[in-house]
């Protein structure tokens, strides 16, 4: 919390800009981002978030107004996001592995007064003609830097209203698509910063820490981080996407002592790192790999020691934590002392421990509501509580247990997939009458898309003709790995019976089960 003093000492909670304006008074010279060859410590990072501020409120920015970021990691994207938070703007980084269709869709529907872009071969200027299009990798004229510079006070005079601060948006991040479309998650400034400042606790961020951005900034569970950092003094350090080569460089080169590393990328720095060419000893983090874990620090944080827990993008990170409290029977821990979580019936009654229900949660961390999407938002806080759509169950000691989506859910290692949104793009194709998609074992990526296709009477069609009909609409990941033909579904009252769909064509090891792959 912080005074207002033109309020008669009216508490409020911290902002992002209090936290970047303690750091520049108290921390001035300490390095505050890194990012290939730039570098800015926190003052010089204060006064670039300024410059910012003032060319997107010259664009037209103001309070409410959306700024969409197209590209990869990088510390403009975070200046960006500052920026927005000072104007009371709302900051959305897109995902860029989404194909053409569902960036042109996502930016429409966003009606965006700024766009924050570089090439990368899915989206141009052209698909919002409204917004002004700022290039951020380039030294042209009216590309990023440029505009900066040219500038003529740091200061814009713009603020933010002070009024409405605990419900006001600064991030949209859109989530899978449940429905065929992914939907706009508006999350809140005051909540985001409660949640950092958990994180940074068990994370035992401080000046001294130095966090390394390469999980997609798209997702929460890396903003998290990089906010955590911001909020505890640290250094933030950027690169593009994940490279296993890139990470082991900059981890050397910076000592990084965090990073968002999954076990796909652990072990290809595992093989690339064998001969111990890159110190990796900085890091404290774990991963469960034996090799990788044994490169980095034998120091370990309550997170690094016990990560995980239970959370989504609508509930702006985690609602339980493992790390908290004493090793907890639930395998997603105990609830944050942010959230009120509970399992529930139907009816919104709560089951008795041990059942299975949905999980429900109030917190300030929830989403305030998701963008131009009015009943799916009234369907999501029904009642009062954010209903998350997964299954669990409270455990005797109060913790919590992950059983499940409601809806089914193929996880391809930290990308979720929701077969109702291939199964709808299959659809569109003239040689389709019906399809399923399932989930198929995987021991580096969890799982893999399969889908079950019926083909149109006298069709003639090829299973690798349907994957590129898919590759063409959707994000690469999202594809099928595999299609099989059939002369129909199995159903179960009338719907898609995908329990035998997973049966007879060797679907599983979804979340929250435990799956033996075959040898």
């Amino acid at each position: 919390m912080v005074l207002d003093g033109g309020n008669r000492g009216r508490a409020r909670r911290l902002a992002l800009g209090d936290a970047l304006a303690q750091h520049a008074r108290a921390l001035p010279d300490h390095t505050a981002v890194v990012c290939g060859a730039h570098r800015a410590t926190y003052r010089e990072l204060a006064g670039r978030v300024d410059r910012v501020a003032a060319v997107l409120h010259a664009a037209g920015v103001e309070r409410g107004e959306r700024v969409l970021w197209l590209g990869y990691n990088c510390h403009r994207l975070f200046e960006c996001l500052l920026a927005c938070a000072r104007l009371g703007a709302i900051f959305s980084p897109l995902n860029w592995r989404w194909g053409t269709e569902e960036l042109s869709s996502a930016i429409a529907d966003a009606a965006p007064r700024v766009v924050v872009w570089q090439p990368l071969g899915v989206a141009s200027p052209g698909e919002q003609r409204d917004a002004v299009w700022i290039r951020h990798d380039t030294e042209d004229a009216d590309g990023y830097e440029a505009r900066l510079a040219a500038v003529a006070s740091s200061d814009s005079g713009a603020r933010a209203p002070e009024d409405g601060f605990e419900h006001r948006p600064v991030l949209m991040f859109h989530t899978a698509a449940f429905g065929g479309r992914p939907s706009g998650a508006l999350l809140p400034e005051a909540g985001l910063l409660q949640q950092a400042a958990i994180m940074g606790l068990l994370e035992e961020a401080s000046p001294a820490s130095t966090y390394l951005n390469c999980g997609p900034l798209f997702h929460i569970a890396t903003m998290t981080m990089t906010l955590a950092t911001l909020v505890a003094g640290g250094c933030n350090v950027f690169v593009p996407k994940v490279d296993a080569a890139e990470v082991c460089a900059v981890v050397a080169a910076e000592r990084c002592t965090g990073a968002y590393v999954l076990r796909p990328t652990a072990e290809e720095i595992v093989a690339l790192n064998r001969d111990g060419r890159f110190d990796l000893s900085s890091l404290r983090v774990r991963t469960g790999l034996a090799a990788f874990d044994a490169m980095t620090s034998a120091e370990t944080t309550r997170w690094s020691a016990r990560p995980g827990g239970y959370g989504q993008t609508e509930a702006g990170g985690l609602l339980t934590y493992r790390a908290l409290g004493p090793p907890p029977i639930g395998s997603h821990g105990w609830p944050s002392p942010l959230a009120h979580v509970r399992v529930v019936d139907p009816d919104l009654r709560d089951v008795a421990p041990g059942e299975t229900g949905e999980i429900v949660a109030r917190s300030p961390t929830v989403m305030l509501a998701y963008w131009n999407r009015p009943e799916l938002t009234a369907e999501r806080q029904a009642g009062g509580w954010h209903h998350t759509r997964d299954l669990g169950r409270i455990e005797a000691d109060g913790s919590l247990t992950f059983v499940g989506p409601m809806s089914r859910i193929v996880k391809s290692a930290s990308e979720n997939v929701y077969p109702a949104e291939v199964e709808a793009c299959l659809a569109t194709h003239p040689a389709v009458a019906e399809v399923a998609v399932i989930g198929v074992p995987d021991p580096v990526w969890t799982q893999r898309v399969k889908a079950v296709v019926v083909r149109e009477p006298g069709a003639d069609v090829t299973p690798d003709e349907l994957v590129e009909h898919c590759r063409a609409h959707l994000a690469s990941y999202k594809k099928p790995r595999e299609v099989v033909f059939a002369d129909a579904l199995p159903r179960r009252d009338g719907r898609v019976d995908y329990d035998r769909l997973d049966a007879d064509h060797g679907g599983g090891n979804y979340p929250g089960s435990v799956t033996d792959y075959p040898s």
